[in-house]
């Protein structure tokens, strides 16, 4: 085919396939892939080259869609996962490659991985690691840490066995069972769902941090724009004009009424046909301004005189927390040695590569809303308030999620979608852009640390406290449970007699701050760990030795004076990364006598994470069910976000009820008909759901072994139309037709729910706040350029106690995937309100930053735990951004106390602590 364009059509091939396509001039190959030839495999995270995820092959080479105008692949081949995966050998090999490593976990940016490997494999038919990640290095992915990926190609070049697959029982590794439609590009995310005739939505925002606005004249701007169907403001909301996640703090508005309290926060919504919408500049919209004194920094909106934000909140403080135990002040008077110092962090963006997107419809008097959340039930009960309507009048279905972290708990489009549709009766979708994103959506809390610890003299811990004020941004969100949460947390898993942590959230004009993995927690942990390290060298004692002797052990209290008989997994964490410690330190050694230019050292910490809601209900609830023809469902509403709930909780449930899990229906999460398993958040679905998972496998157990009145023991097999029971020498072979099905369908079902066991804390933060914690231990290796200030990590070993493993390679990416945000956190990512809105400034770990990774997976049953397992996704990333403080320290002598560690404040360290 001759390479032309004419009468308007653009002519190419599309996966084998000739193609013509009608597209407005300049307008992106990405766009006329996915909404005009229906390639929904390209993904789109950014459209702006910064992300990659919309990679595809022009003519053989690897291009980032959204930056070629779909004019200049007329007459080209271009070739997309799809295609790749079904006909190309190596995108054969790399669909079975991805999924035997775990290589993809939400499955955002797979598309561009895979498609930029097809392309290197094409041309390096064994490529070691360094070319993967030359080949791979336009790509972002924000969950696997990029180690898995490496490996997966490789494999797929190399063209040997791959990693075997275990029974699927708990303990074994199997690949995800959700796993195939991330690696052939047939995932729906959020954008991926829409019917092709539905409106769009454009949201007005503030460019302002702080103003008051008035609206202009809405029906004339209507008038004057063909195509826009409806302007929606706070005038069109049904319900409460407000949203939030914690009781007594819903206090962010659909749409601000009269002021703003943050650039992006909502004024109106646009509402039109697809063209129009494409045409629209906000810029035209009719607002005007009055702009107003911001107060961005924690200090700012403490200061006497500043704009008081929210009535009632004296000073811009939102909340606060407190936990005390015995006199620290008296501990402190009366150690040998104290240490003490501030340290500051900053906002950090949690950079998922899937934007906000979804869609919303009218079915009959009822609203559907199908869009990326972590939270689908929560999404139910928020939009019950807002639209004024019964719970029985929305549905929420989520899509596939592309990553979340915490930031999707939050309601973000939801809203206007279902008010748009109910406004116009039609489906309106919504995609918000990368700056949208980026400047609307929660963040981590930025932190302001003091801390002092003691010690006697042989080294046991005396005394400690902590001060932290968090900028919670301009409302809630998490605020309240990030300042609950640290001094519960602050001391680390340790023995501390006296104790004391308070911590403010604290109401600004920046964007809200609210959960990202850890919940505040690893900004406690960066003073706490930073300090230890301090403390063992002020005692002249190894800081692998001091953490063991501080350790927290069963039979021991912790801050809150709650004690745990079993389960206390921090010492075998610590103790398990001895043999790298001492290695590590000897190659250190050796560097460092044969270089003067670089120095290199190594450094460790520790974590703990308390696994669910803090002192409060946190129940899960599962639905199971048996079908006439045989089937065995499970109805299981945990949201998967990449972390592998749709594999851990069917693993579980398998084991209880005593199948293969490859025989296990699932149905995903719909508020019609999965029962409500909660947020996906604060590490719990694999503790809490897996738990509920747990009873309904043995309650549906029961009911298949009273049929044939079995004993326990008994087996249990599948088959069509009946089930088989074997109890010792006997055989029952039971006709399912002989039951009558429920409305359901089911001849036997059962609905099973999990609370885990918690005490409220007193004033003093003296009770239960969770039934189980997880523990880390990391260790890292860093070399420092003294000139320059970079840092390099050069290789993690990370030790988790998981209680039990319910998937070996599962929890090997989580960690990974952690490492790689903690790392970020440490070295590069600082979100700056107003500045930093795109994947172009604000800086993400690739896949060349991220070194290997070595798990040590450690195993001490919990007792409330599914088979001894306990939560993991939050602590993988408190060690991490601490241990490479300390390796930054060991190595060059220079304390880092500000996050992120930027080659400039390196370097300024390096000369404070002599270097020239």
């Amino acid at each position: 085919m001759n390479r032309h364009t004419a009468l308007g059509l653009t002519a190419f091939h599309l996966n084998g396939r000739a193609v013509e396509v009608a597209a407005d001039p300049g307008e992106r190959l990405s766009h006329a892939l996915r909404e005009r030839l229906g390639a929904r495999d390209v993904k789109v995270g950014c459209n702006a080259g910064d992300c990659g995820a919309c990679t595809v092959l022009v003519d053989g080479a690897p291009v980032c869609a959204c930056l070629m105008p779909v004019q200049q692949a007329a007459g080209a081949t271009v070739e997309t996962l799809a295609g790749l995966a079904r006909t190309d050998p190596h995108g054969e090999r790399l669909v079975s490659s991805f999924q035997a490593h775990q290589a993809a976990q939400c499955g955002i940016c797979t598309p561009g991985m895979m498609v930029s490997a097809v392309a290197l494999l094409r041309m390096v038919a064994a490529p070691d690691a360094a070319q993967v990640q030359d080949a791979l290095g336009g790509v972002l992915c924000r969950c696997t840490g990029y180690r898995k990926i490496i490996d997966a190609v490789v494999d797929a070049g190399a063209g040997g066995a791959l990693p075997a697959e275990g029974s699927g029982d708990v303990g074994t590794a199997i690949r995800r069972l959700d796993g195939l439609p991330k690696v052939t590009g047939t995932e729906a995310f959020g954008d991926d769902v829409a019917p092709a005739d539905a409106l769009v939505l454009r949201v007005i925002r503030s460019p302002h941090a702080h103003a008051g606005f008035t609206l202009g004249d809405l029906d004339a701007f209507r008038a004057a724009h063909p195509g826009i169907v409806a302007v929606l403001t706070a005038a069109d909301v049904p319900g409460l004009n407000a949203f939030g996640v914690i009781p007594g703090f819903i206090d962010q508005p659909v749409f601000a009424v009269d002021r703003v309290l943050f650039r992006g926060d909502a004024v109106a919504a646009v509402v039109g046909e697809a063209q129009a919408m494409a045409r629209f500049d906000p810029a035209d919209f009719p607002v005007t301004w009055q702009v107003r004194d911001a107060v961005m920094e924690v200090e700012a909106a403490l200061a006497d005189g500043a704009p008081q934000l929210h009535p009632g909140r004296a000073n811009n403080i939102m909340c606060g927390g407190n936990v005390a135990c015995g006199d620290a002040e008296a501990a402190l008077g009366r150690a040998a040695v104290t240490v003490e110092g501030r340290f500051d962090t900053s906002f950090v963006e949690h950079a998922y590569i899937e934007p906000e997107a979804g869609f919303a419809t009218m079915e009959g008097d009822r609203v559907v809303v199908q869009a990326c959340t972590q939270a689908p039930v929560m999404d139910q009960d928020a939009l019950m308030q807002i639209l004024a309507l019964p719970r029985e009048r929305i549905r929420i279905v989520p899509t596939a999620v592309g990553g979340g972290f915490g930031s999707k708990i939050d309601l973000s489009l939801q809203p206007f979608l279902a008010i748009a549709a109910m406004k116009t009766g039609r489906a309106v979708r919504m995609t918000y852009e990368r700056v949208e994103t980026m400047q609307s959506t929660t963040k981590r809390h930025p932190a302001s640390i003091t801390m002092r610890i003691g010690a006697d003299p042989d080294g046991r811990l005396c005394g400690m406290t902590f001060d932290g004020d968090f900028n919670t941004g301009a409302y809630a969100s998490w605020g309240p449970t990030v300042a609950n949460r640290v001094p519960i947390h602050a001391s680390g898993p340790y023995r501390v007699a006296d104790y004391r942590a308070t911590s403010r959230a604290v109401n600004t004009t920046c964007v809200p701050a609210g959960a990202f993995r850890g919940f505040g927690v690893p900004q406690s942990a960066v003073a706490q760990e930073s300090l230890f390290d301090d403390l063992a060298d002020t005692l002249g004692m190894d800081p692998l030795e001091f953490r063991i002797l501080n350790a927290l052990d069963n039979g021991v209290p912790t801050v809150c004076g709650q004690v745990f008989a079993q389960g206390v997994g921090i010492k075998p964490c610590l103790e398990a990364l001895r043999p790298a410690w001492a290695a590590a330190q000897a190659d250190c050694a050796a560097f460092n006598a044969a270089n003067s230019a670089s120095r290199r050292g190594v450094g460790l910490a520790a974590g703990w994470y308390g696994c669910g809601n803090t002192s409060m209900p946190n129940p899960s609830t599962i639905r199971a069910g048996l079908r006439a023809d045989g089937a065995v469902v499970l109805h299981q509403g945990a949201m998967d976000i990449g972390q592998g709930s749709n594999t851990v909780i069917p693993q579980i449930f398998a084991r209880a009820f005593g199948v293969p899990v490859h025989q296990v229906d699932l149905v995903g999460a719909d508020t019609d008909v999965t029962p409500d398993a909660g947020k996906t958040s604060a590490s719990r679905q694999t503790f809490v759901t897996g738990n509920a998972a747990r009873l309904a496998g043995e309650a549906l157990r029961r009911e298949v072994l009273s049929l044939v009145n079995a004993g326990p023991d008994a087996t249990i097999a599948l088959g069509p139309g009946a089930i088989t029971v074997t109890d010792g020498a006997r055989d029952f072979a039971f006709d399912l037709a002989r039951l009558t099905p429920n409305a359901a369908g089911y001849v036997l079902e059962v609905v099973e729910t999990y609370d885990p066991p918690t005490k409220p804390l007193d004033s003093n933060g003296q009770g239960e706040p969770y039934a189980q914690y997880g523990y880390a231990a990391h260790l890292v290796v860093v070399e420092v350029d003294l000139a320059l200030g970079r840092v390099r990590p050069l290789r993690f070993v990370a030790a988790h106690d998981v209680g039990q493993a319910i998937n070996p390679l599962l929890v090997e990416g989580q960690v990974h995937g952690g490492i790689a945000q903690g790392m970020g956190m440490a070295l590069m990512e600082e979100y700056i309100p107003h500045r930093t809105e795109n994947l172009h400034d604000y800086l993400i770990p690739t896949i060349g930053d991220v070194p290997p990774i070595e798990t040590l997976i450690v195993e001490v049953p919990d007792a409330h735990g599914p088979y001894g397992a306990k939560g993991l996704g939050e602590h993988v990333l408190i060690p991490t951004a601490p241990a490479i403080l300390n390796a930054i320290k060991r190595a060059t002598g220079a304390r880092i106390r500000r996050l992120p560690a930027t080659p400039a404040r390196v370097r300024a360290a390096l000369k404070e602590a002599g270097h020239a």
